[in-house]
């Protein structure tokens, strides 16, 4: 299911969680282990209202600045993260405003937000994003460097890490991508596993996810 069901995006996002936790139940987890992520990117407000009256709290942005215009007053009681790419001159707004940021791929972008922690106090949680394709037009460190940017975000830098964050190749298998994402976070010891979109979410759940990131199969095409 990708596109908007007639029903609009508060059915969507029942169907959506209860497609959630049937792929939870088919791999002996819990719905409760999953968390949707509401990809709020380029949307109109008039689908996104409807799903936050629905109940939903937690939205994924990829631009800060975008962001910031869409959620600035309407910021409480919200869970908003960052799930594009985070350029080092926009870290302070992002700390400002992001309770996780799941997009860490590089030692100077992390360097800017040990920086601002130290600078500011905030401590948004952190995901490390893995280019499991090893695309070059894509963010993320590859695979064979994770467990070095891991480790220099904790030990260096003494940064939290919560986990890992990937966006498979379009035209390959995402299971593959999701099992060597799950290998990483086991290996270093992390919990959190931000994997699966619209297309692929219970895909995901079944290969250990503990968030998926849906946007078209909630809200519809963007805009």
């Amino acid at each position: 299911m990708n596109t908007l069901p007639d029903s609009g995006p508060d059915q969507a996002r029942a169907a959506i969680l209860a497609r959630i936790g049937a792929a939870a139940k088919q791999a002996g987890r819990g719905a409760q282990d999953v968390t949707l992520v509401a990809v709020s990117k380029q949307q109109p407000w008039s689908h996104i209202e409807p799903v936050l009256a629905a109940g939903q709290r937690i939205f994924g942005e990829n631009r800060v600045q975008e962001a910031e215009a869409r959620w600035g007053e309407r910021r409480e009681g919200l869970e908003l993260r960052l799930i594009g790419p985070l350029q080092t001159n926009k870290v302070s707004a992002a700390v400002a405003l992001f309770d996780v940021i799941e997009t860490v791929d590089r030692p100077k972008l992390a360097q800017a937000l040990a920086a601002e922690r130290d600078r500011s106090g905030r401590r948004p949680r952190l995901y490390v994003q893995v280019n499991t394709g090893e695309e070059p037009q894509k963010a993320g460190v590859i695979p064979a460097e994770a467990d070095g940017l891991i480790a220099y975000c904790r030990g260096a830098l003494g940064l939290a890490i919560e986990g890992l964050m990937c966006i498979p190749p379009e035209n390959e298998p995402p299971a593959m991508h999701f099992a060597l994402l799950a290998k990483i976070a086991a290996r270093n010891a992390l919990a959190g596993l931000s994997m699966g979109m619209s297309g692929d979410f219970e895909i995901a759940v079944r290969h250990g996810a503990t968030s998926v990131r849906v946007g078209s199969a909630l809200f519809g095409p963007r805009g």
